[in-house]
Protein backbone atom coordinates (compact mmCIF):
# COMPACT_ATOMS: atom_id res chain seq x y z
CA UNK A 1 0.00 0.00 0.00
CA UNK A 2 1.58 3.58 -0.62
CA UNK A 3 2.26 5.31 2.11
CA UNK A 4 -0.31 8.57 1.29
CA UNK A 5 -3.16 5.73 1.47
CA UNK A 6 -4.73 4.19 4.08
CA UNK A 7 -7.12 1.14 4.38
CA UNK A 8 -10.53 1.76 5.82
CA UNK A 9 -12.41 -0.80 7.80
CA UNK A 10 -14.31 -1.82 4.56
CA UNK A 11 -11.25 -2.79 3.58
CA UNK A 12 -11.04 -0.26 0.86
CA UNK A 13 -7.44 2.67 0.11
CA UNK A 14 -8.02 6.05 0.28
CA UNK A 15 -6.37 9.24 0.46
CA UNK A 16 -4.62 9.43 3.78
CA UNK A 17 -5.19 12.79 4.80
CA UNK A 18 -9.15 11.53 5.22
CA UNK A 19 -8.28 10.43 8.48
CA UNK A 20 -7.21 13.15 10.31
CA UNK A 21 -10.51 13.98 10.86
CA UNK A 22 -13.63 12.95 12.06
CA UNK A 23 -15.84 14.59 9.71
CA UNK A 24 -13.43 13.93 6.70
CA UNK A 25 -14.12 10.72 5.63
CA UNK A 26 -17.32 11.32 4.52
CA UNK A 27 -16.40 14.96 2.81
CA UNK A 28 -13.51 12.96 0.79
CA UNK A 29 -15.95 9.82 -0.17
CA UNK A 30 -18.75 12.21 -1.27
CA UNK A 31 -17.83 15.17 -2.04
CA UNK A 32 -14.15 15.88 -3.00
CA UNK A 33 -13.64 16.20 -6.22
CA UNK A 34 -16.78 15.33 -7.46
CA UNK A 35 -17.54 17.41 -10.84
CA UNK A 36 -20.01 20.46 -9.56
CA UNK A 37 -21.88 22.88 -11.95
CA UNK A 38 -24.22 24.43 -9.51
CA UNK A 39 -23.54 28.01 -9.29
CA UNK A 40 -23.64 28.20 -6.07
CA UNK A 41 -21.97 25.13 -4.41
CA UNK A 42 -19.14 27.24 -6.71
CA UNK A 43 -19.69 30.36 -5.19
CA UNK A 44 -19.86 28.50 -1.74
CA UNK A 45 -16.59 26.83 -1.92
CA UNK A 46 -14.14 30.16 -3.54
CA UNK A 47 -16.13 31.80 -0.16
CA UNK A 48 -15.28 28.99 2.43
CA UNK A 49 -11.99 28.47 0.82
CA UNK A 50 -11.56 32.59 1.58
CA UNK A 51 -12.33 31.95 5.25
CA UNK A 52 -9.64 29.08 5.27
CA UNK A 53 -6.97 31.16 4.79
CA UNK A 54 -4.87 31.08 7.02
CA UNK A 55 -6.69 28.06 9.40
CA UNK A 56 -7.41 24.65 8.88
CA UNK A 57 -10.51 23.14 6.53
CA UNK A 58 -11.56 21.18 9.25
CA UNK A 59 -12.01 24.62 11.16
CA UNK A 60 -14.01 26.30 8.24
CA UNK A 61 -15.96 22.25 7.66
CA UNK A 62 -17.15 22.39 11.00
CA UNK A 63 -18.89 26.09 10.50
CA UNK A 64 -20.23 25.39 7.19
CA UNK A 65 -23.69 24.92 8.28
CA UNK A 66 -23.51 27.51 10.39
CA UNK A 67 -21.82 29.58 7.35
CA UNK A 68 -24.64 28.32 4.80
CA UNK A 69 -27.22 29.88 7.42
CA UNK A 70 -25.52 33.09 7.76
CA UNK A 71 -24.97 33.49 4.15
CA UNK A 72 -28.28 32.60 2.48
CA UNK A 73 -27.20 28.98 1.25
CA UNK A 74 -24.91 31.39 -0.36
CA UNK A 75 -27.16 32.25 -2.82
CA UNK A 76 -24.77 35.26 -4.19
CA UNK A 77 -28.50 37.20 -5.32
CA UNK A 78 -29.48 37.70 -1.66
CA UNK A 79 -25.57 38.56 -0.33
CA UNK A 80 -24.77 41.16 -2.87
CA UNK A 81 -27.69 42.93 -1.14
CA UNK A 82 -26.07 42.96 2.27
CA UNK A 83 -25.31 45.99 3.41
CA UNK A 84 -23.58 47.57 6.78
CA UNK A 85 -26.14 46.14 9.50
CA UNK A 86 -25.71 42.95 7.36
CA UNK A 87 -22.06 42.81 8.05
CA UNK A 88 -22.02 44.42 11.58
CA UNK A 89 -24.52 41.47 12.62
CA UNK A 90 -22.41 38.77 10.98
CA UNK A 91 -19.34 40.18 12.88
CA UNK A 92 -21.24 38.82 16.21
CA UNK A 93 -22.04 35.73 14.75
CA UNK A 94 -19.94 33.13 17.11
CA UNK A 95 -20.78 30.06 14.58
CA UNK A 96 -18.80 31.79 11.47
CA UNK A 97 -15.34 32.51 11.45
CA UNK A 98 -15.65 36.20 12.13
CA UNK A 99 -13.07 38.25 9.88
CA UNK A 100 -14.15 41.38 8.64
CA UNK A 101 -12.60 41.46 5.48
CA UNK A 102 -13.15 37.59 4.84
CA UNK A 103 -17.14 38.45 5.75
CA UNK A 104 -17.23 41.86 3.54
CA UNK A 105 -14.76 39.77 0.85
CA UNK A 106 -18.18 37.50 0.42
CA UNK A 107 -20.32 40.11 0.12
CA UNK A 108 -18.48 42.05 -2.47
CA UNK A 109 -17.44 38.55 -4.32
CA UNK A 110 -21.77 38.33 -4.37
CA UNK A 111 -21.67 41.55 -6.61
CA UNK A 112 -19.02 39.76 -8.92
CA UNK A 113 -20.78 36.35 -9.40
CA UNK A 114 -23.77 38.56 -10.45
CA UNK A 115 -21.67 40.22 -12.63
CA UNK A 116 -20.20 37.06 -14.29
CA UNK A 117 -23.75 35.40 -14.53
CA UNK A 118 -25.24 39.12 -16.41
CA UNK A 119 -22.03 38.70 -18.86
CA UNK A 120 -20.96 34.51 -19.35
CA UNK A 121 -24.78 33.19 -18.42
CA UNK A 122 -23.51 31.16 -15.10
CA UNK A 123 -20.55 31.07 -12.98
CA UNK A 124 -20.03 27.14 -13.85
CA UNK A 125 -19.69 27.94 -17.40
CA UNK A 126 -16.80 30.81 -16.13
CA UNK A 127 -15.25 28.32 -13.87
CA UNK A 128 -14.89 25.66 -16.08
CA UNK A 129 -12.91 26.82 -18.83
CA UNK A 130 -10.40 26.75 -16.52
CA UNK A 131 -10.36 22.90 -16.66
CA UNK A 132 -7.05 21.90 -16.77
CA UNK A 133 -6.18 19.07 -19.64
CA UNK A 134 -5.76 15.64 -18.13
CA UNK A 135 -2.14 15.25 -19.47
CA UNK A 136 -0.92 18.22 -17.97
CA UNK A 137 -1.61 17.35 -14.48
CA UNK A 138 1.20 16.36 -12.14
CA UNK A 139 1.22 13.45 -9.77
CA UNK A 140 -1.90 13.84 -7.87
CA UNK A 141 -1.75 15.93 -4.12
CA UNK A 142 1.71 17.08 -5.66
CA UNK A 143 1.24 20.79 -6.18
CA UNK A 144 -0.31 23.62 -4.42
CA UNK A 145 -1.18 26.14 -7.41
CA UNK A 146 -0.96 25.54 -11.09
CA UNK A 147 -0.70 27.34 -13.91
CA UNK A 148 -4.67 27.14 -14.47
CA UNK A 149 -5.25 28.34 -10.99
CA UNK A 150 -2.85 31.46 -11.49
CA UNK A 151 -4.81 32.07 -14.30
CA UNK A 152 -8.37 31.90 -12.62
CA UNK A 153 -7.12 34.29 -9.87
CA UNK A 154 -5.81 36.83 -11.69
CA UNK A 155 -8.81 36.65 -14.22
CA UNK A 156 -10.74 37.43 -11.06
CA UNK A 157 -9.46 39.64 -9.69
CA UNK A 158 -9.18 41.84 -12.52
CA UNK A 159 -12.96 41.30 -11.97
CA UNK A 160 -13.10 42.65 -8.85
CA UNK A 161 -12.77 39.59 -6.42
CA UNK A 162 -10.90 38.96 -3.37
CA UNK A 163 -9.14 36.29 -1.10
CA UNK A 164 -8.98 34.43 -4.63
CA UNK A 165 -4.93 33.61 -4.46
CA UNK A 166 -3.91 30.69 -6.64
CA UNK A 167 -3.46 28.67 -3.65
CA UNK A 168 -7.25 29.52 -2.72
CA UNK A 169 -8.36 28.89 -5.99
CA UNK A 170 -6.39 25.47 -6.44
CA UNK A 171 -7.87 23.80 -3.07
CA UNK A 172 -10.95 25.10 -4.96
CA UNK A 173 -10.73 23.47 -8.55
CA UNK A 174 -9.78 20.14 -6.51
CA UNK A 175 -12.49 20.59 -4.49
CA UNK A 176 -14.50 21.09 -7.20
CA UNK A 177 -13.62 18.59 -9.95
CA UNK A 178 -11.81 20.24 -12.12
CA UNK A 179 -8.93 18.27 -10.91
CA UNK A 180 -9.04 14.63 -9.95
CA UNK A 181 -6.41 14.68 -7.31
CA UNK A 182 -6.82 11.73 -5.29
CA UNK A 183 -4.49 9.63 -4.91
CA UNK A 184 -4.18 6.55 -7.57
CA UNK A 185 -5.25 3.37 -5.73
CA UNK A 186 -7.86 5.51 -4.15
CA UNK A 187 -11.50 4.06 -4.29
CA UNK A 188 -13.17 7.81 -4.41
CA UNK A 189 -10.51 8.43 -7.70
CA UNK A 190 -12.23 5.77 -9.30
CA UNK A 191 -15.66 6.92 -8.85
CA UNK A 192 -15.12 10.08 -10.20
CA UNK A 193 -13.10 9.24 -13.20
CA UNK A 194 -16.58 7.56 -13.73
CA UNK A 195 -18.40 10.78 -13.14
CA UNK A 196 -16.32 12.84 -14.73
CA UNK A 197 -16.69 10.88 -18.04
CA UNK A 198 -20.34 11.71 -17.83
CA UNK A 199 -20.36 15.03 -16.62
CA UNK A 200 -21.43 17.74 -19.21
CA UNK A 201 -19.29 20.63 -18.99
CA UNK A 202 -21.34 23.96 -18.77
Amino acid sequence: MPAQLIQGHDGKYRCSWCSSAPDFLEYHDSEWGYPVDDDYRLFEKLCLEGFQSGLSWRTVLAKRENFRRAFHKFDFNKVARFNQSNIEKLLKNEGIIRHRGKIEAVVSNAKCAKEIVKNEGSLASFVWRYEPKEEALATPQSMSTSKESILLSKDLKKLGWKFVGPTTVYAFMQAMGLINDHLEGCVTRTQIELHRRKFIRP
